[in-house]
């Protein structure tokens, strides 16, 4: 387009953060933050305004040259299966600012400087186009979220901050050797659209893939490497738990849509029933942790990689209704999820407890509250006329076409998602109303009803109207289809 509107996303939370540092006042850094946010979602909501849906090319590309010596270019573009991603994350980046206005009392600036750098790191990685200048993006992104976690998290903050910082730390070595395979197999070039187009041998399509799956599976989580994930949620706070859930963990599959899929045709396809075992573990053994939890964090923590399971299967099911439905997810997760942490952190903020044991009565006392928590429970539930229902249907009916096998576990996954949600939501907000007796509850607030609102607006627009958002990743999706089975045939 001439005007480098990517980078403008990019950087303009980039430049927030360098702001904060010379305001003295905690409101204006609150404020200011607030601002950033907006802009950038403002900025986002113009990328997608202006996204061609007829192509599956890359589009708002910027190529400049950063170390011509090793083939490095700073390059950015999105595609449909991007796209999405982008706004998602300034849409966090908001709801973030606005649910940490009282949580967050202690050295603020440094908070929010930490939240905006965080923002436009995971910007980066959704928009680059050259595969040192994502690494870059990947790995630095493990920062400020360490940061997060581990200043202003609860007790056990340094435990699974470092816990969080070690897992993907790991993953992320494994993906290093990947990144210096794929150059000089791919004719020492970093550029992803260029090394898509290789043709590598098998052996070492299938070395590289499980060297991508580490560090992929790591960030998405999936069982086994997910053990870091209840830790860190807990431990983090309201905030880092949204950005944590809503984008953190889209990386991982947005890895296996960027890299495994379309520059692994041959080991993707080959290894797809593993990768379709591992969902339908994750999506059952997920569900049966979430249903164990007392703690409310930890059971939506763990409803999280029962979640991600589904967008795995979709993925990997290979099929058109299959990988729509997990990129759908993944925003629909991004969306919900992140709105069950907001109203975790809600109830905290008066409790002060996260125990469900403790609650009772809450729709006697928060009218206003419950009824949106009921919507975001009945969304992630996946009920009819709401966002998960698309996706999770979509992913399905991949999934039943790819195995049938694994197509059954996910509607036990499925039920066992109804049991807990159902069973923490009438613990929570039915019954005796014993939390008006221990805590002083006041329903929610203007300011948090402006952070509740757009996502309530997503989980309904998604759920009664989808076409626009397939119609985003829909030729993103044919395109990469017919990539991976016609290379995977030898066409």
């Amino acid at each position: 387009m001439g005007f480098p509107l990517l980078s403008l996303i990019i950087f303009t939370p980039a430049a927030g953060a360098a702001v904060l540092m010379f305001l003295r006042s905690d409101d204006a850094v609150r404020w200011t933050a607030l601002v950033v946010t907006l802009l950038d979602l403002a900025l986002s909501i113009v990328l997608l305004a202006g996204f061609d849906t007829t192509t599956h090319e890359m589009q708002f590309t910027e190529r400049v040259p950063w170390v011509p010596a090793l083939g490095i270019t700073y390059a950015l573009g999105v595609d449909g299966i991007s796209a999405l991603f982008v706004f998602l994350t300034t849409l966090l980046g908001a709801v973030s600012v606005l649910a940490s206005w009282v949580a967050i009392e202690r050295r603020v600036k440094a908070f929010m400087a930490s939240l905006l750098a965080m923002q436009a790191l995971m910007l980066g990685v959704f928009s680059a186009l050259d595969l040192f200048l994502f690494y870059v993006f990947w790995e630095a992104m493990l920062i400020p979220m360490y940061l997060i976690i581990g200043v202003w998290g609860g007790e056990g903050r340094v435990y699974a901050a470092f816990k969080f910082f070690l897992y993907t730390l790991a993953g992320s070595l494994l993906f290093l050797v990947g990144v210096i395979t794929l150059f000089f197999r791919g004719g020492e070039t970093f550029d992803i659209l260029a090394l898509t187009a290789q043709d590598l041998p098998f052996r070492v399509q299938s070395w590289l893939f499980f060297a991508f799956l580490v560090a992929f599976a790591v960030k998405v989580p999936m069982v086994p490497v997910h053990t870091w994930l209840p830790d860190a949620h807990v431990q983090a706070p309201t905030a880092g738990s949204i950005i944590l859930a809503g984008v953190l963990l889209k990386m991982g599959a947005y890895g296996f849509l960027r890299f495994s899929l379309p520059m692994l045709p041959e080991a993707s396809v080959y290894f797809s029933p593993l990768m379709l075992a591992l969902s339908a573990l994750a999506i059952v053994y997920g569900g049966l942790l979430a249903l164990a939890q007392d703690d409310l964090k930890k059971l939506v923590a763990y409803s999280s990689i029962s979640h991600m399971g589904f967008v795995t299967m979709g993925i990997f099911a290979l099929n058109p209704r299959g990988l729509e439905g997990g990129i759908l997810q993944m925003f629909n997760h991004g969306v919900t999820t992140g709105a069950l942490f907001l109203f975790v952190g809600l109830i905290y903020e008066r409790t002060h407890t996260r125990s469900i044991a403790d609650y009772g009565g809450l729709m006697k006392v928060a009218p206003v509250y419950t009824v949106f928590l009921a919507l975001f429970t009945l969304s992630s539930m996946a009920l009819p006329g709401t966002n998960s229902f698309v996706g999770e249907l979509l992913v399905l009916s991949g999934g039943f076409a790819a195995n049938l096998a694994v197509g059954a576990a996910a509607v036990l996954g499925a039920m066992l998602g109804a049991a807990y949600l159902l069973g923490m939501y009438g613990r929570v907000a039915l019954g005796p109303a014993s939390v008006g007796a221990r805590f002083k509850i006041r329903d929610v607030n203007a300011r948090e009803m402006v952070a509740i609102l757009p996502l309530a607006v997503f989980v309904l627009w998604v759920g009664l109207y989808p076409k626009p958002f397939l119609d985003i990743i829909d030729a993103s999706v044919t395109h990469l289809l017919t990539e991976v089975h016609g290379r995977e045939r030898g066409q």
